[in-house]
């Protein structure tokens, strides 16, 4: 006080001397209110404007600033994260010869750890003359949100070896370290210390706990930490909600949700509406969820970027669109993340059209698609009308730079797949195959499988062990696929060897595909081996066996199997009755398979597809019974497909019933009016029935109409190479030599055939 007085009497002294002094006091004057200024616009979160006083200020050499000035300055430079400005504030401190606290440099700490700069921060913890636990803390936080968890945990070593004790801003900092390092064992000694060092009440540490715990996907952990703290914050909630959402107990997710309210949680906030929102999508419960939207209004969020998306999300997955619709347009400020959201939820329900309606709009609302927006336009390309659109998004990933983006390229490669030929997705591979990961690889598999070219698939499969990318579980399984196409036992046999070998047959769904392979490939008693050997044999461990014994013709052994089944507890879905039906069908048991039919709705709740109404037009058509069987189709309240005309005219042929054929091929021929194999058949079943003409004039009018036989398919394999055959084939290198052989085998059936044998068979031979 006594320093202020004095030089307040200096100054009155000085007025009275002349403008010299008067000059330097007005200097005085401007220095202490920009001092002021500047404090009082970081204080008012005006960070920007306090660096452009900064700036200003600093033109003149003159100007001093004050130490507390020079914090709140790198306050500011830590909140706008303009590691620029603070790296220009921190040189000033240093070229100003100000004193340098411990306080000052801990705020430069953190500073630099926020805009993830670790060198900077690291070189001034190195030169500090002290430090104390907020140091040691900041450069930990620093390490932790930058991703260099191993720096932080040996920094928090060094920190306990210099005799510093944990508070619960350091243990927070560790503790997400550890969560991202997936140790388990660190994690339990830093809970250890927590409960020794830090009271149960301080929730930072606790908190980050629980997100470590189910980081470790340790959710009962979770629960112990979450059930001992006697006063929960919304972060002690939103981290156990979100837990439990996250590790799919979404039951429980929504439990402790309506749990929250009763500890006079009445306000959650957004990540907890989120979180439980997720829930209900993962549950497919809009009721639940259109419960939490009307929270959500209460609590004016609903328009909340982070709960509007969640919301958008929620009845989006659950197929309501109309509300997903009028939710997105209720978010104040939608961003990317939001606009990517609405793009997916229509792409994936079908409305590829609308869904790039909704793209065009956030082009022109100012916003930057990302490799999310892109991806999910793809995904709603999945026909070959969608091909014209399809190139397009194309062309825009092309002009924007995305083929950079692997998963991108991987979606690009999906589209062409579904809404191309095989040779635009070699095309398209081809130019990021160099960097193609195991997605890649099994993407272009998939599509060779999708297009019918299991011998180019097996190619490309011996390219992809050339490259350091490792065959996964959806390898094996595209491969096992391939298998059962070409029905190469030997192939698949070397297939389960590998899947040995790598430790890959431990996974469900490649024991399941193996079942499955060596069931199509004609050997059971390998599948039923692997099914026994399994520990938990699943819906589809049963179902793959149940069917592959229905189509080997080993009716009774599959609904012997399905009884067993059904003793074990395992509740049968589709594919089940699917394979039940037709071992009914094989072995002739009418009055059964009817029944198991009959109990598929009223004891298992499971609707008729068009498959299972198949399979009872099969089983009673194989009996004999076709008027049954019409009867039962035009009782059916699906609308019959080609799969169940066809089925009934495969039985007319074997019966030679010649009208309910003639019904049948017409009902085939009203839906696609050009398929073959009705004419073929038809004209089979004219032929079998002696009725020449009709069958002729059939042929002429398939020739008239320019309807063609599918060429059919033949693969053998020998020393180790297949190879494969279609009609009328001409390219295969030994062809010659093939059409002599058949030429010869084709003489000679005819010469032992009588005259009437010989006019069917030139006919057979003519229509194919």
């Amino acid at each position: 006080m006594a320093k202020v007085l004095r030089l307040g009497a200096r100054v009155s002294v000085s007025n009275s001397q002349g403008p010299a002094t008067s000059s330097v006091l007005s200097s005085i004057r401007t220095e202490e209110l920009m001092n002021d200024h500047i404090n009082s616009l970081c204080k008012n979160n005006f960070y920007r404007e306090a660096l452009e006083a900064f700036d200003f200020a600093q033109k003149n050499s003159s100007f001093k600033i004050r130490l507390s000035t020079y914090i709140s300055l790198i306050c500011a430079c830590s909140s706008s994260r303009s590691l620029t400005h603070g790296r220009k504030i921190h040189d000033h401190i240093l070229k100003s010869h100000c004193k340098h606290d411990i306080i000052l440099n801990n705020h430069i700490l953190s500073m630099y750890g926020k805009c993830g700069s670790l060198r900077d921060a690291r070189e001034v913890f190195d030169f500090m003359p002290q430090r104390n636990l907020v140091s040691y803390t900041s450069v930990m936080t620093g390490y932790s949100k930058n991703g260099q968890e191993a720096e932080a945990i040996k920094l928090y070593l060094e920190m306990l070896q210099a005799g510093l004790v944990p508070d619960q801003h350091s243990f927070g900092s560790i503790i997400k370290a550890c969560a991202s390092t997936s140790d388990v064992g660190l994690g339990k000694q830093l809970h250890a210390q927590v409960i020794k060092l830090e009271p149960s009440s301080h929730l930072i540490a606790q908190n980050a706990l629980i997100s470590m715990y189910v980081s470790f996907n340790e959710i009962s952990d979770a629960s112990k930490v979450f059930y001992g703290i006697p006063m929960k914050d919304l972060i002690s909630w939103s981290s156990i909600i979100a837990g439990f959402s996250q590790l799919g107990y979404e039951f429980e997710a929504l439990s402790h949700f309506k749990e929250m309210f009763s500890y006079g949680v009445f306000h959650p906030n957004e990540y907890i509406f989120s979180s439980s929102l997720k829930a209900c999508s993962s549950l497919l419960r809009p009721d639940y969820g259109s419960q939490i939207h009307g929270l959500c209004i209460k609590s004016e969020l609903a328009g909340n970027i982070f709960t509007g998306s969640s919301l958008c999300d929620m009845y989006a997955r659950c197929g309501f669109l109309n509300s997903a619709r009028r939710v997105f347009n209720q978010i104040e400020r939608p961003d990317t993340a939001s606009w990517n959201v609405i793009i997916a939820g229509l792409a994936n329900n079908g409305y590829g059209d609308e869904a790039v309606s909704f793209f065009s709009q956030m082009r022109n609302s100012g916003f930057i698609p990302d490799a999310i927006s892109l991806r999910s336009l793809l995904c709603a390309q999945t026909n070959p009308m969608d091909l014209c659109q399809g190139m397009q998004i194309h062309s825009f990933i092309i002009k924007h730079g995305f083929l950079t983006d692997l998963s991108v390229c991987n979606s690009l490669l999906t589209m062409y797949t579904f809404c191309s030929d095989l040779y635009c997705c070699f095309r398209i591979f081809e130019e990021f195959r160099n960097n193609a990961g195991s997605v890649s690889w099994n993407a272009i598999l998939t599509a060779c499988l999708q297009h019918e070219q299991p011998a180019e698939m097996l190619r490309l499969l011996k390219l992809m062990l050339v490259t350091e990318c490792e065959p996964d579980h959806i390898t094996m399984g595209n491969l096992l696929r391939a298998c059962v196409e070409i029905s190469s036992l030997k192939l698949g046999s070397q297939v389960h060897c590998y899947s040995l070998k790598t430790g890959l047959v431990l996974e469900q769904f490649i024991t399941n595909g193996l079942i499955d392979m060596y069931a199509k490939c004609g050997s059971l008693g390998e599948a039923r081996r692997i099914f026994d050997s399994m520990d938990n044999q699943d819906v589809v461990s049963w179902s793959t066996l149940i069917v592959g014994y229905a189509q080997s013709g080993f009716g009774e052994e599959a609904l012997i199997l399905f009884k067993e089944m059904n003793s074990s507890g395992i509740e049968p879905n589709q594919v089940t009755f699917v394979g039940v039906l037709t071992a009914c069908s094989h072995v002739g048991l009418v009055e059964e398979g009817l029944k198991l039919y009959a109990i598929m709705q009223t004891e298992h709740g499971i609707s008729p597809t068009k498959e299972h109404c198949s399979c009872i037009v099969d089983l009673l058509a194989r009996a004999g019974h076709l008027n049954e069987a019409e009867e039962f189709i035009d009782g059916m309240k699906l609308e019959p497909d080609i799969v169940v005309w066809k089925t009934l005219l495969s039985a007319c042929k074997t019966q030679g019933n010649v009208d309910l054929a003639q019904k049948a091929a017409e009902n085939i021929l009203k839906i696609d009016p050009f398929n073959s194999t009705a004419h073929v058949l038809l004209c089979s079943i004219h032929a079998s029935s002696g009725n020449w003409e009709d069958a002729a004039l059939l042929r002429s009018s398939m020739k008239k109409h320019d309807v063609k036989k599918i060429p059919g398919q033949s693969m053998i394999e020998v020393k180790d190479k297949i190879h494969i055959f279609f009609a009328d084939d001409v390219l295969h290198p030994e062809r010659d030599d093939i059409y002599t052989v058949l030429h010869n085998l084709w003489s000679q059936m005819l010469d032992e055939c009588n005259p009437q044998h010989k006019k069917r068979l030139r006919f057979i031979h003519e229509t194919g």
